[in-house]
């Protein structure tokens, strides 16, 4: 029913987001609205604001954006995609819009409504190209040209009017080259690995595929890059665009299948890393969005130990340092206002907690002694004989104080939207009712400073790319919060979860070794580390060069090493999937309200067991990993080396 008081472009909006996720079949697919649209970043779909007149062309073409994007939803696989992809520029955009046209026949061949809005949209797209006043001397725009073929082979449609003389001009000498391998699309439509196998043929076939070889499937040149990313990424990658220009874009290659168990090993290294424009390929990823994982059982070969390729380009920062004090003040202020709605919410998990750690501390007293607190039930003894001993108590010490708990966040980019907003809710929680129990927290988070590398790939690239470099990218580990510092002093810096760009790649293993060795420095008696997480570790530029579970595998080590070899107690908040395969203690949420039972659960099982005791040396494992080149300049070892190597442990 709509409300009242709503806009016709409310119920617009609210209608095509429905339907949306209906075409998508994903309930969870976020449809929002901004002058920054189109986009698609996994699972949160960005459109455009509707027009004023809901009657008009723009309505179905943005009709035709939000058909398009819910498509690649439901008819794409990221990772299959990738594996398969050219490196050549002109290949990689035949093959992108071929790939789009696929996945918009599915959804023209079921339903008319989605044929004509994606007709719109096409129409649209091409009228801003001009392809009417195309220099012809100027080259084609083959992937455009393709795209529009196969699409009429798919669905039966003819070219609209505005591209069709240039898809006629070179109908004959496309068909000549490729014409056997267009007609054998049709037959693959429903499946994409062996549709993508075609493309590869008809791009072979069109001489635009030099870097291919003999056979598809095992050539391994697919260009790892992922998708091109929106235009609202940080300011360390640029602004890319949709290959094919119409205004969805491609499904990172971080796809939500998390648990889907692919192997990583099928990602490929790009042919030409060190191009300019690589850096403006880089994804931003979506809300909860996670690449497929390798299934850690499979049997695998063996491999060397994990090592770092360099850590010149490292860092460990504090909050501040990565904004000024006003955009703190801003982020701050814009997380309140998001949890707004949740401050009742909030209020009543945070006394909560309170009240299940106070109870945690009951007092625990000596009776029938000489001296020490008057003990009131002794009084009538004391009336009868004011000499009679043993009238005394005295409270013994408890060990519930001498704690301090770090929490360890996830800032990567699969947590963008509510995951990352709910993790800053916990440890805003957890901070602020710890703090009232006595305990000293601290808030720490990872992340990477760059997509697909960044400075340490480049090093690799120019050291002439030494096989199995190790991890090949550069760490950012965040420190929100000091466990020695209050609450209210650091509260600002959990705004800057919310910064736009700053949440990347995530290698938990090193983050794990980096939050542990803290704790270990630490002369608390009880050290708890609680991480908060949405599942696995992933870095495109690490497992393009390594096998596809090196930062998997490490990980499942630096654990089993915490967990039996060290003082710290480790638990493990997974945001929306299941930790559980990784950690021995821990839980699954997937809405702030789950918060509280889920930390209160965990906490009090912790309080209720014995201390650790300490360890007398630190495993190999929990030191820093070996580092493949030799000692780095002393003028970047002052910015990030020497604090990560002190913080790791070396």
């Amino acid at each position: 029913m709509a409300n009242k008081s709503e806009s016709p472009a409310d119920i617009f909006k609210r209608a095509l987001a429905h339907a949306a996720r209906s075409l998508a079949e994903q309930p969870d697919l976020e449809v929002t609205f901004s002058g920054d649209g189109p986009s698609l970043n996994g699972h949160h779909a960005i459109l455009p604001h509707p027009p004023r007149d809901l009657s008009g062309k723009d309505t179905a073409r943005i009709r035709g954006m939000a058909d398009q994007m819910a498509l690649r939803v439901a008819h794409h696989d990221a990772a299959a995609h990738a594996r398969l992809r050219p490196a050549s520029d002109q290949g990689k955009a035949v093959y992108e819009a071929v790939e789009q046209a696929r996945i918009e026949a599915i959804g023209a061949n079921a339903m008319g409504g989605v044929r004509a809005n994606l007709t719109a949209n096409l129409e649209a797209n091409l009228e801003k190209k001009r392809y009417g006043a195309l220099d012809p001397n100027a080259p084609p725009p083959l992937a455009d040209i393709v795209s529009l073929m196969v699409r009429e082979r798919l669905t039966g449609d003819a070219p609209p009017e505005t591209a069709k003389f240039l898809v006629d001009r070179h109908r004959a000498e496309i068909e000549a080259k490729a014409g056997p391998d267009l007609d054998r699309l049709a037959g693959n439509l429903e499946d994409q690995a062996a549709f993508a196998r075609v493309a590869r043929a008809i791009i072979k076939d069109l001489d635009l595929g030099e870097d291919l070889g003999d056979d598809a499937e095992a050539d391994g040149e697919g260009d790892s890059d992922a998708p091109e990313q929106p235009k609202d990424v940080s300011d360390d990658a640029g602004e890319g665009e949709d290959p094919d220009g119409d205004g969805a874009e491609p499904d990172p290659s971080k796809s939500s299948e998390r648990e889907s168990g692919e192997s990583d090993e099928e990602r490929t290294e790009s042919a030409e890393d060190g191009d300019a424009e690589d850096t403006e390929n880089v994804p931003e990823m979506g809300e909860g969005d996670k690449p497929a994982r390798p299934d850690i059982k499979d049997p695998g070969l063996k491999e060397p130990p994990y090592k770092v390729f360099t850590t010149a380009h490292d860092e460990i920062v504090e909050a501040e340092a990565l904004c000024d004090a006003e955009e703190l003040t801003r982020l701050r202020a814009y997380l309140d206002q998001q949890l707004a709605n949740l401050s009742n919410v909030v209020s009543r998990l945070a006394n909560k907690l309170q009240r299940k750690l106070m109870a945690q501390q009951n007092r625990s007293w000596t009776f029938d002694l000489e001296e020490g607190m008057l003990d009131v039930a002794r009084l009538t003894r004391v009336i009868i004989d004011p000499t009679a001993p043993l009238s005394f108590k005295q409270e013994q010490d408890t060990e519930f104080r001498d704690t301090v708990v770090s929490l360890l966040i996830d800032n990567s980019g699969s947590m963008r939207g509510r995951p990352i907003m709910v993790a800053a809710v916990c440890a805003d929680i957890l901070a602020r009712t710890l703090e009232r129990c006595g305990v000293k927290v601290e808030i720490l988070g990872f992340t990477t400073r760059a997509w697909k590398g960044g400075m340490a790939r480049e090093d690799w690239l120019k050291a002439g790319k030494p096989a199995a470099p190790g991890r090949l990218n550069d760490l950012r580990h965040i420190v929100y919060k000091n466990a020695d510092a209050p609450w209210r002093r650091a509260r600002k810096n959990l705004g800057l979860m919310m910064r736009e760009g700053l949440l990347k790649e995530n290698i938990d293993g090193e983050a794990l070794i980096w939050a542990h060795q803290r704790l270990v420095n630490r002369t608390e008696q009880r050290r708890i580390l609680m991480v908060i997480s949405d599942g696995a570790p992933v870095d495109d530029s690490t497992l393009s060069v390594n096998s596809g579970h090196y930062l998997e595998r490490h990980l499942r080590t630096v654990i089993t090493e915490i967990e039996n070899n060290s003082p710290v107690e480790l638990i493990a908040i997974g945001i929306g999937h299941d930790v559980r395969r990784y950690y021995r203690r821990a839980v699954t949420i997937v809405d702030v309200e789950q918060l509280g039972g889920a930390i209160t659960e965990q906490l009090a099982a912790l309080f209720d067991e014995e201390p650790r005791r300490a360890a007398g040396r630190v495993s190999a494992t929990l030191q820093a990993p070996p580092t493949m080149q030799g000692p780095v300049p002393a003028a970047a070892a002052r910015r990030s080396t020497a604090a990560v190597a002190e913080a790791l442990g070396r």
